[in-house]
């Protein structure tokens, strides 16, 4: 009996733990759940429009944009060929004429939801020449954006294409908009091309862009809705395009807007076109005028079509934004002078999460996490959930009202939904960020995930690996301590040589001068007009633009003298790409050797000078460079000075002696330069490793002995020029005037610091040409210490090594001392150089058949002055004024091939003459000089 209540009993207790267990397990699967209800996904209860798409091209993984394959695709753009063809073989003219528009726009247009009546739509379009397009987008509530609405205007019918309901049927129209017989009118395209492409795979072919046909025009304004109250008396009312697309039905006012938008364009089309060819015609010279103003802006419309979307792939997530978030507070918005590096890694941190949310919940950066909520989330100790709330709460009202971020929620309901997942990146800085991003796309996006899967996220969980694969490309820029990506520190550099360096004005004015029988002699800025008339010399004629007559008899005619092009207006854009919002002047011709033509083939003639935009400058500049090389070698003439040495004996110098024997004598000027500065600025705080390599480098300039800071202070001019030596001076806070005579004599400021000059022979058949560019810096003389004298040098025909081999270095050197016969100053100093005892001191002449030349002591060591020097003068001596006519040609037909420009002014041609006459009074006349400075050109017309 005593066993049997002892088994019951154990049944009892065992029993009773068992449905314990269970009911823990129970409460423990309730308490789970209620936490998961209480934080899920707010799309759970939120669908969003763009979720019904049953396919899209662009989803928001880390995966590039795949375009359409199209046979015979050579490039990128499956239409390439179709659209280079237009460009190179424009269509006469596009035939507007007979456009029978209706300018009362009645409130009739057709709704397209369905596929029969998308169907319909492809039917009236395929009987249709041309047709007009727009598109309205969304970006607010997804991560790349979408298109919500294409509006459609034939010249009976508007059509309003609901590309919501209708997203995986809209490739119906592809044929219509990529075929090249048929003109699609668009008001600016740019953006409007890419999305399409984006969303539809569709590419447009033969575009005609009212906004490019604007900029022909020079219309002050171009806008769309400046158009549509110029050309039609319609205003309308563009804060509507910031409404939220997605809506329907669409309130009345916006479809209003909508059709308005499309259904004027084709009559405004009809009136710019014939404004270009009246303005052709106009400012036609002659019939066969290489400028035709309606084929301007076809080339122009036909441009943007070459555009291929991308998107914007980051080597790790959120490294763009954060990088400019770092560079705003840097530069002055967030008068900040460094960040600290716990703050970095947190916004490195919050950026990071915000990206990954933003592509799960398909919502814009902005509409997350504000930047301005970053900030303050990462400078700010916070404990838990609530901080995190209120912080966001705070910093987002602190933004101005009228900031479109003040609208949206705040905190974000992506914030409110993964409040933990906030906290967890801004509370936890010790775990590693790859880890936490993988836990939260688990949370997300995993088998018991709290959000919704869509075809924009669906592919990110096998797609995550966000590894970087190159380390050198993550952070290379750095700005006081803050690592800043590549692609953003390219970006903000770009942006910062734009702002300091591009033309803060119109560069042509397009001011005309007449002579006084009334024939057009060229046009010209204010400044060249206002010279004129405040001598007396011409006589205003026409306001604006304005235009003057001359009350002289010019010499000649710019047509006698074949120069068609300064009877031209220019516009103000890039030539290349005609890009009109930045623009810099290029010289053709590079100016080291441009700067010694003689002054009758360089004066006032701008035909080599044009405007190019940053990224098509960097090219030319490429293209510039690499011919230049090309020229050495043609020449036989180094691009650069590759060697100087002090001339002076380390003997000369009392308290140093010669330490360091079998020294390599001479080094770069640039090099010894840099490491001048180097040492001068740096000196005391670099690694002594990397302090004697530098040391190194200026002991060789003198000769392997000890260097003292005057010495330093000496090599920093080693190589310049006047004009160098004057900036280097100013901007050290000196002033030429206050400084020693001694250091600048008066009519040696001109000259070269004493320097031997080392140059690398080029070849048995080609002696070194850049002997002919000596300067020797006179030793100081046991006098004053500071006291220098800097001489100009006439020198007999230098050694040379017998062995002349291509690396061989050649010492040139001077043996000839100062006397009364030469150019120099008073000084009783001589200058004396070393001779290299294993070289012939035979005479060598130099390639071209004569002997080296006097050395111009205004010509900068430091670039490619010297080279230039050289191959203009053997130029001038070979072939007279013929051969820099030739050699302008050759630079011509180098920037030709290198950019392919578009937008040339009319009349710029690569075999341009530059052929001028010059009146008797001239200062720009070869065979006459002025009597003084103030001799002014009033017989020939400057350009």
């Amino acid at each position: 009996m005593e066993k049997k209540a002892k088994i019951k009993i154990a049944i009892t207790i065992a029993s009773l733990a068992a449905i314990s267990i269970l009911f823990t397990r129970q409460q423990r699967r309730r308490r789970k759940l209620n936490q998961r209800s209480q934080y899920s996904c707010y799309l759970q209860s939120e669908p969003k429009p763009q979720h019904n798409f049953k396919r899209v091209l662009a989803d928001n993984s880390y995966s590039p944009f795949k375009h359409a394959n199209k046979e015979k695709s050579s490039g990128s753009h499956p239409y390439e060929l179709e659209i280079t063809a237009l460009l190179e073989n424009p269509r006469p003219e596009f035939d507007f004429s007979n456009v029978d528009l209706d300018l009362q726009r009645s409130d009739s247009f057709i709704w397209v939801e369905t596929k029969s009546q998308l169907n319909e739509l492809a039917n009236a379009l395929s009987k249709e020449f041309f047709f007009a397009v727009d598109t309205e987008q969304h970006s607010l509530r997804s991560f790349l954006g979408f298109t919500a609405l294409i509006q459609i205007s034939t010249e009976k019918e508007d059509y309003l294409v609901d590309t919501i309901a209708l997203h995986d049927e809209i490739s119906i129209l592809q044929p219509f908009f990529a075929d090249p017989g048929v003109c699609k009118v668009f008001h600016g395209s740019d953006n409007d091309v890419l999305w399409l492409q984006r969303d539809f795979h569709i590419y447009v072919v033969n575009l005609f862009d009212t906004a490019k046909a604007c900029e022909v025009l020079s219309k002050p304004q171009k806008s769309l809705a400046y158009l549509l109250e110029t050309y039609c008396g319609v205003a309308t009312n563009k804060f509507l395009q910031r409404e939220d697309w997605r809506q329907r039905p669409l309130p009345a006012e916006m479809l209003q807007y909508a059709q308005t938008d499309a259904h004027y364009l084709l009559y405004i089309a009809k009136c710019l076109v014939a404004e270009l060819k009246q303005q052709g015609n106009e400012n036609s010279y002659c019939p066969d005028d290489k400028f035709n103003f309606v084929l301007e802006a076809s080339r122009r419309s036909n441009m943007v079509c070459l555009q291929v979307y991308t998107k914007e792939i980051e080597s790790y997530p959120g490294e763009a934004a954060a990088s400019s978030i770092f560079f705003r507070l840097l530069n002055g918005q967030g008068g900040v002078s460094s960040i600290s590096s716990v703050t970095q890694d947190l916004v490195r941190r919050l950026c990071a999460w915000r990206d990954l949310m933003a592509r799960v919940h398909d919502e814009s950066l902005r509409f997350v996490l504000s930047d301005q909520a970053i900030i303050a989330l990462a400078n700010k100790a916070l404990a838990n959930p609530t901080d995190v709330y209120t912080t966001i709460a705070q910093a987002d009202s602190d933004v101005d009202c009228l900031n479109l971020s003040s609208s949206l929620p705040s905190p974000s309901p992506v914030v409110c939904s993964h409040l933990d997942d906030v906290e967890r990146q801004v509370c936890n800085n010790v775990e590693n960020l790859d880890d936490i991003l993988l836990a939260n796309l688990q949370k997300c996006l995993g088998p018991n995930g709290s959000c919704p899967l869509s075809v924009f996220n669906y592919v990110l969980p096998a797609k995550s690996n966000w590894e970087l694969k190159n380390q050198s490309n993550k952070f290379v820029y750095k700005q006081n301590g803050v690592k800043i990506s590549r692609q953003v520190a390219k970006k903000a550099s770009r942006d910062l040589f734009v702002q300091k360096f591009s033309c803060k004005s119109p560069v042509y004015h397009n001011c005309r001068i007449y002579a006084n029988d009334g024939r057009l002699l060229c046009y010209c800025d204010r400044k060249k007009l206002e010279w004129y008339l405040t001598r007396d010399l011409a006589k205003l004629v026409e306001d604006n633009p304005p235009a003057i007559m001359l009350l002289f008899e010019p010499k000649g005619r710019p047509e006698d003298e074949g120069n068609e092009f300064y009877i031209q207006s220019k516009k103000n854009i890039c030539v290349s790409c005609g890009e009109g919002n930045h623009y810099l002047r290029y010289r053709i011709i590079p100016s080291c050797y441009r700067i010694h033509f003689p002054e009758q083939l360089k004066s006032h003639r701008s035909h080599d000078i044009v405007l190019l935009c940053v990224d098509c400058h960097e090219v030319a500049h490429a293209a510039a460079e690499k011919y230049k090389k090309q020229i050495s070698a043609e020449f036989g003439i180094p691009l650069f000075i590759h060697k100087v040495a002090d001339s002076r004996k380390a003997e000369a110098r009392p308290g140093f002696s010669a330490s360091i024997t079998n020294f390599e004598a001479g080094v770069s000027p640039l090099q010894l330069r840099t490491a001048a500065m180097a040492l001068l600025h740096h000196g005391r705080t670099m690694p002594s490793n990397r302090r004697e390599e530098l040391r190194r480098i200026v002991m060789r300039y003198y000769g392997g002995r000890e260097i003292s800071q005057e010495d330093l202070e000496r090599a920093l001019l080693v190589g310049m020029s006047p004009r160098e030596r004057r900036r280097h001076a100013k901007k050290r806070g000196l002033s030429l005037k206050m400084s020693k005579p001694t250091d600048f004599p008066d009519r040696q400021q001109d000259s070269y610091p004493a320097v031997m000059v080392e140059s690398a022979t080029m070849d048995a058949t080609k002696a070194d040409n850049v002997l002919g560019l000596h300067a020797i810096e006179t030793q100081k003389s046991g006098e004053k210490e500071g006291r220098s004298s800097l001489t100009e040098i006439h020198e007999s025909k230098p050694p040379t090594c017998s062995n002349g081999g291509i690396d061989q270095l050649v010492f040139s050197t001077i043996w000839k001392k100062m006397n009364s016969t030469s150019k120099v100053s008073d000084s009783k100093d001589d200058s004396v150089g070393n001779v290299d005892d294993e070289c012939e001191n035979s005479s060598v002449q130099n390639g071209f058949g004569s002997s080296s030349p006097t050395p111009n002591s205004k010509v900068s060591l430091l670039g490619h002055g010297p080279h230039g020097k050289q191959v203009v003068d053997y130029l001038l001596r070979e072939y007279g004024e013929d051969g820099i006519r030739q050699f302008c040609q050759r630079w011509r037909q180098v920037f030709v091939e290198a950019l392919h420009p578009h937008f040339l002014p009319a009349g710029w041609d690569v075999m341009h003459s530059g052929r001028r006459e010059f009146g008797e009074f001239s200062v720009y006349n070869p065979a006459k000089k002025p009597a003084d400075d103030g001799a002014a050109e009033i017989n020939k017309m400057h350009h």
